[in-house]
This record gives structure tokens, C-alpha cells and sequence, in this order.
């Protein structure tokens, strides 16, 4: 019998995507193969990656098994948001596994194989357009973790892209002061106030701050007027700390979930920083902060974050779809001055 093909997604200069065709693997005796249905992109890191805007030598995400051994060079098949349906079982493997629905972090790709462990086998009343989004709802979970919001706090999250929104989203769960999210683009601040901002902004001042809190500042707390207790940026411009920093109060937390690549701006710690006592925390989730090890794991969380899914509903971010072969045009379409918000990819 002929061996399956499969369509894969590569990166194979700065600029260029392309779809090749190849033999589908076949899984050892201790793997599965799955079909993949969906694969969604990660705007930001792959526009940086499709951009050529990535560190020389720099190691692909170590925590991911698709990805481990792989540098951030060319060529390159980058992704970590696949689901589907195992269709073929190694010989140890329990039949079972036959037909179970997963998501898995692999690149674009049309079939893949994996070890049963590094697969998430899906609840049956997960829909599979969320479930895709799972990378960038954990993220959100992870940087709400980070940030530890305290009840009646100001909350001030910039940038709402993807995981801008649905740490919006998970935030105006939590009885906070007020929650403010910044953003350039109309339809993003929209769906903010959606997702439950008690206001989105264009542009931020501090009075802006103080009429949106429920609960004013006292002045002996912060002298400079109304500004946040815990900020967010994920904006994903270095230069948006700045920003950060400007408006976060004395004695409060920015968590930076932006990864900025090779992007620069010059970071002004010399005027108010210096007295401010201000933490700037970095936020990345292929690891559990230190703080939370001792009772949290990555599958701890990740089962939180599944758990999440019909609650949240992240597939409402999903704003393209389009097949695999167009893949070229579509991250074409994504280093865009308008770029889109989720595309994801379909699959035959």
C-alpha cells in the first residue's frame, strides 16, 4: 500500500513561505499519527519569524518535542497549534487511541506523528476551533498567573491582539477596580469591551486611569495621580514599556509578555523608574513561574486552560480561515500593515 502524503509549511528565507508535498511518516511502535484538521498561527512570532526579525542562533521553544533540536534559522517549519484525529497506531500503542481528538504543538502540517504523552486527548464537547486556540488561551492563563491581580486593583493591559484579549477576558472575571486595555485599531477595542474592558483606549493619560476607576487612588499611595497597580504588555514594540512604566504606579508590577525579537527601542529607566520601586516581570509559558512549582505543573495548568474552553469561547477571535495551500499569500497577507487578527489554516 502507498504511504499517505502530507502537506508541510516552511519558511525557507526572510519573506517566503511555501507548502511542500511529502510522504506522510509512519509512527514507530510506541507513536501515533494524526490527521490534522486546523493549525492556527501565532500572529506575532510568526510575522517575526516570517519578517526575518528573529536573534541569529536563537533556540526554537525547547519545551515543545516538535521543536526540540530546531534553531530559529532558515530554513524552518515553525507552529505549535495543531488538532485533529489520530488515524494510525503504532503496534504498542491501545486501540484506543483510534480516532481520538487532540491538540498537539506542532508546525503547519497536514499529518505528523507523536508520542501519546505529548498529545492533549479532547473533552467530546470541545469544539475543535477552540480547542486550536488552547496555545493562546494558556498564555493568557499564564500571564494572569504572572501578574497575580489583587481584588479592587487597576488593571491597565496594552495591546489587544489575541492574547491581549483573552487576558482581557480573564481578568474581568476577577473583581478589580477597573480594567483599561489600550489599543490603536478600532475593531480590537471593540472587541475589548466585549471581552469585558471597563474601557479601551486609543491613547492613554493618567486622567484617563482616574476616570475609569471605581475606586480612586489615595494620595498617599501615589503621589503622580492615578496610575496602575499591575500592567500588561503585550502590545508586542519594545517601545510600549515606556509606556508601561509611565503608567503604572509606585510600587507596582508590569508583566511583559511581548517577545520583541530582534525589534529595539530605547527604554527610559533614568526619569521616574529609579524611584518608583516598580517590578517588571517577564512572562513566558513554556515554563511555570517558581513561585507556583511546588503545587503547579504544565499539565496542571494545561487541564485548567481545556477546562476553560467552553467558558471563554476563543474561536470567537478567529477572523480568517483558509486552506493549507495558500499559506504564501496568507503570511504575505500577515507581515501586512493591516494585519489580521487570527487566521488559522484548514485541512482536507
Amino acid at each position: 500500500m502507498a504511504n499517505a502524503s502530507r502537506h508541510r509549511v516552511r519558511f525557507p528565507s526572510p519573506e517566503s513561505a511555501e507548502v511542500i508535498t511529502e510522504d506522510a511518516p509512519r509512527p514507530d511502535a510506541r507513536e501515533v499519527r494524526v490527521r490534522t484538521r486546523f493549525s492556527a498561527i501565532s500572529p506575532g512570532t510568526e510575522r517575526l519569524i516570517y519578517q526575518g526579525n528573529v536573534p541569529d542562533n536563537l533556540e526554537a521553544d525547547t519545551s515543545i518535542d516538535a521543536l526540540q533540536g530546531e534553531e530559529l534559522s532558515y530554513p524552518i517549519s515553525y507552529g505549535y497549534a495543531c488538532v485533529g484525529e489520530v488515524d494510525k497506531l503504532g503496534a504498542e500503542v491501545d486501540e484506543t487511541w483510534r480516532g481520538t481528538r487532540v491538540f498537539a504543538f506542532q508546525p503547519h502540517v497536514s499529518r505528523f506523528v507523536s508520542s501519546v504523552e505529548a498529545l492533549v486527548p479532547l473533552p467530546d464537547s470541545a469544539d475543535l476551533t477552540d480547542a486550536v486556540m488552547l496555545p493562546s488561551l494558556e498564555t493568557a492563563v499564564n500571564l494572569v498567573m504572572d501578574g497575580r491581580p489583587v481584588i479592587g486593583e487597576m488593571v491597565l493591559v496594552l495591546g489587544q491582539g489575541v492574547v491581549g484579549l483573552l487576558t482581557t477576558r480573564l481578568l474581568a472575571d476577577f473583581p478589580l477596580g477597573t480594567l483599561v486595555t489600550v489599543d490603536p485599531l478600532p475593531s480590537r477595542r471593540a472587541r475589548s469591551e466585549d471581552m469585558g474592558a471597563t474601557e479601551a483606549l486609543d491613547t492613554l493619560s493618567a486622567s484617563d486611569l482616574e476616570n475609569a476607576s471605581e475606586f480612586p487612588m489615595s494620595p498617599s499611595v501615589d503621589r503622580e495621580g492615578a496610575n496602575a497597580d499591575l500592567t500588561y504588555e503585550l502590545a508586542g514594540q519594545p517601545s510600549a514599556l515606556n509606556d508601561a512604566i509611565r503608567h503604572t504606579g509606585f510600587d507596582g508590577r508590569i508583566v511583559v509578555g511581548s517577545w520583541y525579537g530582534t525589534k529595539r527601542a530605547p527604554i527610559d529607566l533614568g526619569g521616574r523608574f529609579h524611584r518608583s520601586r516598580i517590578q517588571i516581570v517577564s512572562s513566558q509559558v513554556s515554563t511555570v513561574a517558581p513561585k507556583y512549582q511546588g503545587r503547579w505543573s504544565k499539565s496542571r495548568r494545561m487541564s485548567v486552560v481545556v477546562g476553560l474552553l467552553d467558558r471563554v469561547q476563543p474561536s470567537q477571535l478567529i477572523t480568517d480561515q483558509f486552506p493549507i495551500e495558500q499559506a504564501p499569500h496568507v503570511y504575505e497577507k500577515l507581515a501586512s500593515e493591516s494585519p489580521m487578527l487570527q487566521p488559522i489554516f484548514e485541512y482536507e
